[in-house]
């Protein structure tokens, strides 16, 4: 689409943003991937409300906290148990809530919105609403049912990229996707102009060395799961998800392993963090970071179903883990520590 044509698709125009990539500060260091808050449900199995009160209270905390970036609609945003309507509302305010917290705090805090599906089609249109509302960039998992080629792959991620003008954050998680892109399937991709970085979520963290070689410079490496570990194998960014809770925490320690370079700063600082992290990793990572929220005197409410809040046999268990990261970092959490009593 030519750069200035405006478009008009279920009634939103849509202005291209070509050239927007090329003047964009490149994405790096630690983002968010947000949680969404529901409200209680009016009856069990009902899944609540999108509680968006919440959700720019979530906001203002993670840019007051000092995070670099937020990706909502991704899969600890449990973006396949929102409609189509949901979808909208959560980008909007995201977004808004960006823009006016980053204001306050003298800095620039990116927006990638979480536009996977299965149909490209309707990649396309929700990566061109995202750009509509004004974000800064889109992340993309690939196909999770069709089990795509390599040649499919490349055809649904340049349709999007041909369709709007912001940079897209390729998403490699082959647990959730049911196709692992690996480095040479990612320096194809890295040739479309719009696909300028990865999520790297296996847990071989070999593979940031390997796809930096292979992207020859195209394509920037976000680790997915092993911030820590990636760092130092050139990672420039991680998508975390338990810097939903500990979002200052999470910042400093991948700062410090890969922009300072300082391992006497970092370790301790991942030693402090790691135990924390089989709570917000593997099958309960939306159940156990909404736990620890409700531990933190933040509610988010509970996942929606499937999903099922966390077993009340483990909340103690989780509360001793935050507390014992200690106040400096959660805060005084008077509910954790009656949860640990």
């Amino acid at each position: 689409m030519p750069a200035g044509r405006a478009v008009e698709d279920k009634g939103i125009i849509l202005l291209s943003m070509q050239g927007r990539t090329a003047m964009q500060k490149p994405f790096r260091g630690t983002y968010t991937v947000l949680i969404t808050p529901f409200t209680p449900p009016a009856f069990p199995g009902d899944g609540g409300a999108v509680d968006l009160p919440a959700l720019r209270r979530l906001v203002e905390f993670q840019i007051a906290e000092g995070i670099d970036g937020l990706i909502p609609l991704g899969s600890t945003g449990e973006f396949l148990s929102v409609s189509r309507e949901e979808r909208t509302a959560i980008t909007e305010t995201v977004v808004k809530t960006a823009a006016e917290a980053s204001a306050r705090h003298g800095r620039d805090v990116p927006v990638l919105i979480g536009t996977g599906a299965e149909d490209t089609r309707e990649v396309v249109a929700l990566s061109r609403e995202a750009e509509a509302l004004g974000a800064d960039g889109v992340m993309i998992i690939p196909p999770f049912y069709s089990v795509p080629t390599e040649d499919e792959l490349y055809h649904h991620y340049k349709t999007a990229a041909d369709a709007i003008g912001l940079p897209i954050m390729v998403y490699n998680n082959p647990a959730t996707a049911n196709v692992d892109m690996g480095a040479a399937t990612l320096a194809r991709l890295s040739t479309i102009p719009n696909c300028k970085y990865v999520k790297e979520s296996t847990l071989e963290v070999t593979r940031v060395r390997d796809i930096i070689a292979a992207v020859d410079g195209r394509m920037e490496v976000f680790a997915g799961v092993l911030g820590y570990e990636s760092a130092w194998l050139g990672a420039i960014g991680w998508v975390a998800v338990c810097s939903n809770v500990l979002p200052r925490l999470s910042r400093e320690m991948f700062a410090a392993a890969a922009f300072e370079a300082n391992r006497d700063k970092a370790l301790p600082l991942y030693r402090r963090l790691a135990p924390l992290l089989p709570w917000v990793g593997g099958p309960r990572y939306v159940a156990g970071t909404k736990a620890a929220f409700r531990l933190l005197g933040m509610e988010m409410g509970d996942p929606r179903p499937p999903r099922l809040p966390l077993p009340e046999a483990d909340w103690p268990a989780l509360a001793q883990v935050l507390q014992a990261i200690g106040p400096e970092w959660t805060g005084a959490m008077p509910a954790t520590r009656a949860a640990a009593e």
